[in-house]
């Protein structure tokens, strides 16, 4: 009699066979290609999933430490693009395991339970979401099971800030967000999706820190190198 982990273990093998027809015949119908490499069939080849596996690392920007899943150079770009700006929604399941990892080491690190922190995540701003009529950081929390605490706003109107300089960009954020939830004495970790100049998690962190919270630090999903070899937020 068969046991039941081999079972298991069949099953689990039929149903990779069975996505992959599934997916070649959506391809025939549908005619897609990667996001990452430009590769036909698949709206993420195998080959750039395998480059989706988060290794965690932590950099600081002034007294702010966070902690990044993944870089956001090379195939990665394209992917995230694809998500946030595509509207291709599905990539949020292949995301989220590196986010919910890398929050799960910023909480080991911090020697803190994650059901201790408030994840604040990085608000999108009115013009983003009228755009795409969705938030790309709250769907990749939902998928990453991390509770989002929705507690900051914007104030003001910004300007995208994909489109300005590091100097620029500080002015754009600065005196952006407030909070909108009572967070007096909150222990919080701010998370985005991608981590660039550092204006943004600067704002967000004092926003909270006025308000009274105490920021932990900050959680993103990928962070874009620096020139110099080392890494800042966005």
């Amino acid at each position: 009699m068969p046991s039941r982990e081999s079972s298991v273990s069949r099953l689990g093998r039929a149903r990779a066979v069975v996505r992959e027809a599934l997916l070649d015949a959506l391809a025939v119908v549908l005619p897609t290609e990667c996001t990452g490499c430009g590769h036909p069939d698949r709206t993420v080849c195998d080959r750039c999933c395998a480059r989706l596996i988060p290794e965690p690392a932590t950099f600081r920007f002034g007294a702010l430490t966070g902690w990044s899943a993944l870089r956001y150079e090379g195939a990665l770009k394209g992917i995230i693009t694809g998500y946030k700006d595509a509207g291709r929604t599905g990539i949020a399941r292949l995301l989220a395991p590196a986010l919910r990892a890398t929050a799960i080491r910023a909480c080991t690190d911090l020697a803190i339970h994650h059901d201790a922190v408030s994840f604040v995540p990085i608000p999108s701003t009115r013009a983003a979401w009228r755009r795409r009529g969705w938030d790309p950081v709250a769907l990749l929390m939902r998928r990453a099971g991390l509770p989002a605490s929705p507690s900051l706003r914007h104030r003001r109107r910004v300007a995208d800030q994909a489109s300005l300089g590091l100097e620029e960009r500080w002015t754009n954020r600065r005196g952006s967000l407030r909070a909108t939830a009572r967070v007096e004495g909150v222990r919080c970790l701010i998370v985005d999706d991608i981590a660039t100049s550092g204006a943004t998690l600067g704002e967000a962190a004092r926003a909270l820190t006025e308000a009274g919270a105490e920021v932990l630090g900050a959680v993103v999903l990928a962070r874009t190198p620096r020139r110099d070899g080392g890494g800042e937020d966005g």
